[in-house]
This record gives C-alpha cells, structure tokens and sequence, in this order.
C-alpha cells in the first residue's frame, strides 16, 4: 500500500521545468539621451520686472468683501504692481466671466497691464485661466467635469494659460498636470501651508515636467471703509491682501502677451509681499565670468562646472543676516548664509551632460514690513522669496 501512494504522489507532483530566457534586447525609449536642439538662452538685460498678483477676487465672487474691482485696480497701482489678474470664480456666474468681471465699467487703467483671468472652479479643484486677450471662457467652464483629453483639447484651442491653484489644499487641483503651465506654490500669505504644495512642484520638475512656480494672494476681502462695511471676514485684510505673495515676472515686452511669454518661460520669482527683496538666481555656464542663463531658462550641459549666483534686490536689511537654500532635483543641496549689504550668494557645481538636472532657491531671512497689510509678516515668518529653476538638459518637447 505505501508503495502504490508513493507512486500515485510522484505521478501527481508537478513537473520541474527548467527554463531558459534570451538575453534581453530591451532598450528603454524614455532613457536621458544627449539633447542637441536646444535654443541659447534669451537675453538676461532685454527685459523689465513687473510685480503682481496672480490670483484676487473682486465683488463678482459672491463670498468677496469690500474689494470691487475698481479697490483692486487702483490698490495694485498704489503698490507699484505692473500687473493685475483679477481671478473671479467663474461658477458664481456659471461661466460667464466675459459679461461679468471683464465688462465691469472699472476694468481699466492706464498703469497696469491687465490680463483676462478667471478662477475655473470645479469639484475636481481650481485652476486659474490667464490670458492677454479676451476668450470664450464660457466653453472652458462647460468642460469642467468631461475627461482630461477633452478639457486639455479645448483649453489648447482658447490659448489660454491655465495654472494649478493650492495644489495640496482642499480644492485642490485634480486635473494633469500634463495640461497645465504654471503651479501656485505659494498661496496667500501663510507660508508653511505650501509645504506640500512646494513637493508636488518638486515632484512634478523631478519626472521632467517644466512647470513655472508662481504665487497668489487669493485674496478675497479688502479693508472696510466704514465701521458699518465691515463683515466677518474683513479682519482678514489686514493679515492677506493684494501682493501677499507679490509675482515677479521679467518680461521682454510690457504687454499683456510679454506678461504671459515670460510667465509660461519661467522668468519668475516670488517674495512675500511688494516690498520684499526679489530673489535672482543667474549661472555662468561658459565660464567667462559674466552670467549667461536666468531662472526659467534651460540650456545643454557640458558636464563642466557651472557658477551659480543668488542675488537680493531692492529692500534688504543691511545688517540682516540671509539664508539661501538651494535645492537640486528636489533635495536640498547646500546652505549658504549672506547678509543684507552684500546680498548676494555664490557657488559652483557640475550638472551632468546628459541627465536633466534643476537647481532652485529658497531665501529665508529678515521680514520686510507691509504697512498696508500690517500683520502680513506674521504668515509669511521668516520666508523672503523663491526663484524658478534653472533647468539643463530638459527635453523642450516633453
């Protein structure tokens, strides 16, 4: 009897097979390769700074407070803003921007270089549609909950730039980011909340996605003007207003078209409020001792060690004492303390020749008063501004 179930087990058992493979042939399709049609860099003197706000409502979003659009314009232009970009939310009048915020008889000025925006308000999350022209926004609303194929079909057909608003808050954005060309990763004046925000743009740049990194007030409600005005929200004027953060953006043109080249470019850096130092970030890649590449701009690296250089302009604590973080390919990769009468920073490195590499910066330091929106200081803390990238090695037709 053992023996016959010895036998029927080893006829039962499965059979070893032993199995051989080819070598592999694979070759990766999306592997880094040497880059050779990327244009030089533009011009880093042809160009002029304008500061703005990116993201502001006025009383054509039901929920705004005391913060018409003609408070806005005339504000802004107090402030020394080049530029305004009033972002109502385009559901509060079921998309019809164009007859609403664009038609008010206050929508103009004579100093400011005012861009055609609206905040795309969907329950998979806002974005901010920027553009120099009026469109059909209407279309872009009516698209809002069809499939990211068809919202981004569209969307390339109107022209527009569209920017991912608070990215990791509650409306955050649920779009691809495939489709989108700039990220809010600074939203109002409470610098720590954009933690995660700053990590979904790191991650984004890291996957090589060149993605501008600008800011938003998002402010909704401006000071009363009479004690009766007031409302439950106003006291939030005085900590989150316009330039809470302030964008500053280098255009080569001052048009509504400049605005948005330069914005989709990346020549972009953030401070926490109009009066803040702007932060430069610059890189010397032929080594002749003069700058020759800016934020925003992405060149081929040669594998040879570039000099890279950090600068403060405009109101910096003579005596204050600066910290500049750099960040390279999302982790930090060096420190480097300066202060207020020198402002400026220097160091060197080698980006590889053929892996895409990004380098960033973030300054920590000295507050910079904001009488106007007085307790401002307090949300933004220790937080002077961030840059845009320096790219190498980033493919122009990913």
């Amino acid at each position: 009897m053992y023996v016959r179930r010895l036998t029927l087990s080893l006829l039962l058992a499965p059979a070893l097979v032993t199995a051989s493979f080819p070598q592999s042939s694979h070759v990766n399709p999306w592997a880094p390769t040497e880059l050779n049609n990327l244009p030089p860099a533009a011009s880093l003197t042809d160009g002029t700074w304008l500061k703005g706000d990116l993201h502001v409502h006025s009383s054509h979003s039901k929920e705004s407070s005391n913060n018409s659009v003609a408070k806005i314009i005339s504000y802004s232009e107090s402030v020394g803003m080049g530029y305004a970009c009033i972002t109502d939310h385009d559901n509060h009048v079921l998309g019809d921007v164009a007859h609403n915020t664009w038609t008010d008889p206050d929508f103009k000025s004579e100093k400011l270089i005012l861009l055609y925006c609206a905040e795309w308000t969907t329950t998979r999350g806002h974005g901010n549609t920027i553009s120099a022209v009026p469109y059909d926004h209407q279309r872009f609303y009516d698209v809002r909950d069809q499939r990211d194929v068809v919202v981004g079909a569209v969307k390339k057909e109107l022209g527009i730039h569209l920017s991912a608003n608070h990215p990791s808050g509650k409306d955050h954005f649920g779009y691809s980011y495939d489709m989108v060309d700039s990220i809010e990763v600074w939203n109002s004046s409470i610098w720590p909340k954009n933690a995660n925000a700053i990590m979904i743009w790191d991650d984004m740049l890291s996957s090589g996605r060149k993605l501008t990194g600008r800011g938003g007030s998002d402010a909704h409600h401006g000071a009363a003007p009479t004690p009766e005005q007031a409302t439950k929200n106003t006291p939030q004027a005085a900590w989150n207003y316009i330039g809470t953060p302030t964008t500053w953006i280098f255009v080569k043109d001052k048009t509504p078209q400049g605005v948005i080249d330069a914005l989709n470019s990346g020549r972009v850096s953030v401070s926490a409020n109009p009066y803040a130092p702007r932060v430069e970030f610059y890189a010397d890649t032929d080594g002749n001792g003069q700058p020759d590449m800016m934020m925003g701009d992405n060149v081929k690296a040669a594998g040879k060690t570039v000099k890279f250089n950090v600068r403060l302009t405009g109101n910096t604590a003579p005596d204050g004492v600066y910290t500049v973080h750099v960040i390279k390919n999302g982790n930090k990769y060096k420190d480097i303390q300066i202060t207020g009468k020198s402002a400026t920073a220097g160091f060197e490195d080698a980006p590889p020749a053929i892996e895409r590499t990004y380098y960033r910066v973030e300054v920590e330091g000295p507050s910079t008063p904001y009488p106007q929106v007085p307790k401002s200081t307090e949300g933004s803390g220790s937080m002077v501004g961030l840059t845009n990238p320096l790219y190498f090695n980033f493919n122009p037709n990913f």
